[in-house]
């Protein structure tokens, strides 16, 4: 078995002044008036980042502030692929019966996005459930090693994901996700549904119920008109199919020609990745330096940011139509909460939501966006310690772990 060890981050400095250097000769292209966010990022945002970037962002200081966390490196097994070496978070709780839970970050996010619910969930009331956390970088993600060979989908991110859980003691947990993570962690209660008790998600693709499959769902639609709040998120989803989605749709198929781009200009980098952390979110107020530290992640990323966005094309093209269908459709052995954000991508009634499994806890927050761990991290926390907590839907889910003394 291999080791777990200790992990600090450590970006070498050449690569810190070689960036200086290439922001320096950064050429930007013109704006067409008032285009606003209409055509993507601002010049004027772009042009403030990049001075920020080049005359006051301190990696060196955030990079200590990461290396604070509990870090580890291991080397995981996926099948038929070669071994790779995993970073991840691991907070142990001093409470004796403590819940394993999985923290499944997605794109453009990173572990970066758990340090926000680890001190909400280390610091639990007496009668409040308390977790050993777990929050890996996913492999072609921040730290952990890239796949090399074709094939590296969501069932391995699945597989990795699983076999890191198990490396530490946890032959069974529970989940939490969003963006990619929603997928993967659904992915994992299908396919390792003895160890995957249950799951917290807070992106929620529901589908229209259907009257063989759904049939409560399916009745509820019919008789019950969709509230103020659901009629606002089927807009929401809709622009984003409408007019949020291109990313996708480069990603899904031609990853690695936009991967050039990315991994040669840091500023296209940072505008690509900065329209989404804008657009994807409830009027976050995002901070520069916040903005260049998740950028600077993918930058200095152990696989390179091109990495990142493949598993776009091998969900896509990678995978049967069968597993994708069967994310989107009832999961039944893994008991289910939802956490639905007003600003996410896909805003689905909560008809279209209970289709998904067997939801036993449910959230329909007023404001928030995609980024559920980092906008809301008290949303997110809550719903946790209500979900895993005592008299909760998801109560006692892991064997001898229920999160108290």
């Amino acid at each position: 078995m291999a080791a777990v060890d200790s992990f600090k981050i450590s970006v070498p400095q050449h690569s810190l002044d070689q960036l200086k250097q290439r922001l320096s000769l950064t050429s930007l292209p013109d704006e067409l008036e008032d285009s606003a966010w209409e055509y993507g990022a601002p010049l004027a945002d772009v042009k403030r980042l990049l001075q920020h970037w080049q005359e006051k962002y301190d990696w060196r200081r955030h990079e200590g502030q990461m290396n604070q966390l509990p870090q580890y490196m291991t080397r995981i097994s996926v099948k038929d692929f070669d071994d790779l070496d995993i970073h991840f978070v691991h907070q142990t709780s001093s409470v004796k019966h403590a819940i394993p839970l999985l923290f499944v970050h997605g794109w453009p996010g990173s572990f970066l996005e758990v340090t926000k619910i680890l001190p909400l969930l280390s610091n639990v009331k007496e009668g409040e459930p308390a977790f050993h956390i777990v929050a890996p970088s996913l492999p072609n993600f921040g730290f952990s090693q890239g796949a090399k060979k074709k094939g590296f989908s969501v069932p391995q991110y699945a597989e990795a994901c699983h076999n890191l859980m198990l490396r530490l003691g946890y032959p069974q947990y529970v989940t939490q996700g969003g963006d990619w993570g929603t997928w993967i962690t659904r992915t994992i209660g299908l396919l390792y549904p003895n160890a995957c008790k249950a799951s917290h998600i807070n992106m929620v693709p529901g589908s229209p119920p259907s009257i063989t499959e759904n049939p409560v769902q399916s009745l509820q639609q019919a008789t019950t008109p969709y509230t103020e709040a659901e009629q606002a998120g089927l807009e929401r989803s809709k622009w984003f199919e409408e007019e949020g989605s291109g990313y996708g749709a480069i990603q899904s198929t031609k990853p690695q020609t936009l991967g050039y781009a990315l991994a040669d200009s840091p500023v296209g980098l940072l505008a690509w990745i900065y329209e989404k952390l804008h657009d994807w979110t409830d009027a976050y107020p995002w901070t520069d330096d916040e903005i260049l530290t998740w950028v600077s992640i993918y930058l200095f990323s152990t696989a390179g940011p091109a990495a990142s966005v493949r598993i776009y094309r091998e969900w896509a093209f990678g995978v049967g139509p069968e597993l994708r269908k069967k994310v989107r459709e009832y999961v039944p052995d893994v008991k289910l909460g939802l956490a639905v954000f007003p600003k996410d991508l896909y805003v689905h009634p909560r008809s279209w939501c209970k289709t998904l499994g067997p939801v036993v806890f449910e959230h329909f927050n007023e404001k928030g966006g995609h980024f559920g761990a980092w906008e809301c991290p008290e949303s997110i926390a809550g719903d946790l310690k209500e979900m895993f907590g005592r008299g909760g839907g998801a109560e006692g889910v892991v064997e001898g772990k229920n999160g108290m003394s």
